[in-house]
């Protein structure tokens, strides 16, 4: 792979020992992968004022001139070719297997990484990032694009308080339902739906716990076009400060029709959002606690209610989504980390417990198929 040069080698140093993240007008930025998904994180990089493209990496010299070519940066074969060139920040948009072998060299020279879903291939990978990242000190954020979804974020707004505190937690969440369904793309069947699929709802999952992982996974799945879980679905128990919480997800790839939903059942709320649509409604219990205790009291006192239209009792909020460009919002998001030197929103630890609850699962599923390729 090469060795970085000195000057390179010492700007980091200096960076990594400061704590206090890059301190330059222009952030110098890479992409390694420019396939389906870089393709994209490179042209919002030559696109974001205050950033500068320096170049693009992939195996396949046709992708790199091309992107190169496009958006008016240098072709490199490797990712030490692209860490001599000089970058602050890199984009690692190559396939899960290869999350491993492109992060290090870059997080060993000191240049933060943004890698997309999931953090790695298993959980023995991950934890080897995430512990590379504390040793050196770089910045690491893991690409769980649904975080940004505008129907989620205006979730987390509408849950904080009135000094702008708390967020989704303050729901206290004790059932959460998620579907996510499509056709099959024949795109990622090289490994499991659910590190394919269902990995964004894992992430946002255990967001919503907190951080915490479940204490108890049970989950059936199946092969049926390829070697590897095509549909699966999983139920995760939580033991929150409040209480228990279960999670059911569904995910499929051989579905006939595309389906993004998670409903969730609160002690302060119920919440249905659909991120495709990128819409949602909130049903906060103080809005409707006056309407349910008469309704309670009516329903004590034997009173015949089968007249009454349910949803009319109930004072629903439409959440208030905009139309943020998702990726976009996490590319920004990730640089504010690596200009102020702080822990990213969505950071290598919990991008390591969104595998490591993927791998229960998995293992879970292929105890009852017993996990033999096909």
């Amino acid at each position: 792979m090469g060795t970085p040069s000195a000057s390179v080698q010492g700007r980091v140093k200096e960076s990594v020992e400061s704590g206090s993240g890059v301190q330059r007008d222009v952030l110098r930025c890479g992409v390694v992968g420019v396939g389906r998904m870089g393709q994209h994180h490179a042209r919002k990089y030559a696109q974001l004022a205050g950033v500068e493209l320096v170049g693009v990496v992939d195996e396949s010299e046709e992708r790199r001139l091309d992107a190169a070519e496009r958006h008016g940066c240098e072709a490199f074969e490797s990712e030490a070719a692209l860490i001599e060139a000089g970058v602050d920040a890199v984009s690692i948009a190559v396939p899960t297997t290869y999350h491993l072998k492109c992060a290090m060299p870059l997080l060993e020279a000191g240049v933060a990484c943004l890698i997309e879903k999931p953090l790695a291939n298993d959980v023995a990978e991950a934890q080897r990032l995430r512990d590379l990242a504390v040793k050196t000190g770089a910045v690491l954020m893991v690409g769980h694009i649904e975080r940004f979804n505008p129907a989620v974020r205006a979730l987390d707004r509408a849950a904080r308080d009135e000094s702008g505190a708390g967020g989704v937690q303050m729901l206290k969440p004790r059932f959460l339902e998620v579907h996510r369904v499509s056709p099959m793309t024949f795109r990622s069947v090289d490994v499991s739906v659910v590190m394919d699929m269902m990995i964004h709802d894992l992430d946002v999952v255990l967001w919503m716990m907190g951080g915490v992982e479940p204490v108890e996974v049970q989950a059936s799945g199946i092969p049926v076009l390829t070697e590897h879980e095509d549909v699966c679905n999983a139920r995760l128990t939580f033991d929150l400060p409040y209480g228990k919480c279960v999670a059911n997800i569904t995910c499929s790839r051989l579905a006939m029709k595309t389906e993004r939903k998670i409903r969730i059942i609160g002690e302060q709320a119920y919440v249905s959002i659909d991120y495709a649509k990128k819409s949602g409604v909130l049903i906060r219990r103080t809005a409707n606690q006056i309407q349910m205790d008469e309704i309670r009291e009516a329903l004590r006192k034997g009173t015949d209610l089968s007249d009454l239209d349910y949803s009319d009792l109930l004072a629903i909020e439409q959440l208030e989504i905009d139309d943020a460009d998702q990726l976009e919002l996490e590319i920004t998001t990730f640089l504010e980390a690596v200009r102020s030197g702080t822990k990213p929103q969505i950071d290598a630890e919990a991008g390591f417990a969104a595998v490591r609850t993927a791998q229960r699962i998995m293992e879970s599923a292929r105890a009852d198929w017993g996990g033999v390729e096909r």
